[in-house]
């Protein structure tokens, strides 16, 4: 019994070098250029393309592959935070107007919520949506935000299938990028001022609970974050920073412009997809993103 552990430990030992290896070879492309500065990517894996935001030039750009970028949509009303749905609907988080919106596939807009409480928002930032349409967004406010919000707080929220929405926190800090776990029992939001990624639990009915500081200590501020197949989350700071489920530091990828998010696609969703102030950076990882038409297989 003696050496038969002793061959299973020799084992482990070995094998665990060439998990930690998994992500020792990432390269980076910059894939796009002289943006005005560029936010909230998201991957459409019907229509094969990437959306992401170019804020002060007030649009939303798409890049395909092979074919470069084109604008999707003039006068986004500043929109910084994409989602979609698993229906391949169009979530956005609007600042100028200070709400939230989902286009449908015919391009119809429909405002989702732009008041809490008869308040406007302060300026919704980020979001994503689980498989049974449970929303949740982060609603900071920063730079000239600050002077013009009606709300006495900076929040997390929750908007149910039904339209019913519920504050989830009101942090000190002020919240940014938001993901899920790839089983959907899992949210993580980043804290900006705090540099922390808190997690919360969410029941069959969308309901977060547990708050609990999940990472702290983060280098650099705490934008976008992502999360893959195996449960390892992405975030955008300094530099782009991959962490294991549990919350240990996996690598540290440097990128040529500090981050502000991040998205998973191309045809395996192996490509995670990097906004960084004037350009867009491609990685490729040697793991599947998660993305909300594939939730289903985690659950």
């Amino acid at each position: 019994m003696r050496r038969a552990a002793d061959v299973f430990s020799l084992l482990l030992v070995c094998c665990l070098p060439a998990v930690a290896q998994d992500f020792d070879d990432i390269k980076v492309e910059r894939i796009a250029e002289k943006l005005s500065f560029a936010e909230g990517p998201v991957w459409l894996r019907d229509g094969g393309f990437l959306l992401f935001c170019d804020v002060p030039a007030n649009r939303i750009m798409k890049f395909v592959g092979g074919e470069g970028t084109s604008v999707y949509r003039e006068n986004s009303s500043g929109t910084q935070g994409l989602a979609f749905d698993s229906q391949g609907r169009l979530f956005a988080c609007e600042a100028h107007t200070r709400r939230v919106t989902r286009t449908d596939k015919k391009g119809k807009v429909e405002v989702i919520v732009e008041r809490f409480e008869g308040k406007r928002l302060n300026a919704p930032n980020d979001l994503v949506v689980r498989h049974d349409n449970h929303l949740y967004f982060t609603d900071p406010a920063f730079g000239n935000q600050m002077d013009s919000r009606e709300l006495g707080f900076f929040g997390v929220y929750h908007v149910s299938p039904k339209g019913e929405l519920e504050v989830i926190a009101k942090p000190k800090g002020r919240p940014n990028g938001i993901a899920l776990s790839p089983n959907g029992k899992t949210l993580y939001v980043a804290n900006s001022d705090e540099k922390r990624i808190y997690a919360y639990d969410l029941d069959n009915k969308g309901t977060a609970s547990n708050e609990r500081a999940f990472i702290s200590g983060i280098e650099g501020v705490p934008d976008g974050v992502k999360t893959d197949e195996k449960g390892n989350l992405y975030i955008a700071a300094k530099s782009v920073l991959i962490y294991t489920p549990e919350g240990k530091l996996i690598r540290d990828v440097p990128i040529a412009e500090k981050p502000s998010n991040l998205a998973f696609g191309d045809a395996d969703l192996q490509s995670l997809f990097v906004t960084a102030r004037t350009s867009l950076f491609r990685l490729r990882l040697p793991v599947k993103g998660w993305s909300v038409d594939r939730a289903s297989d985690s659950r």
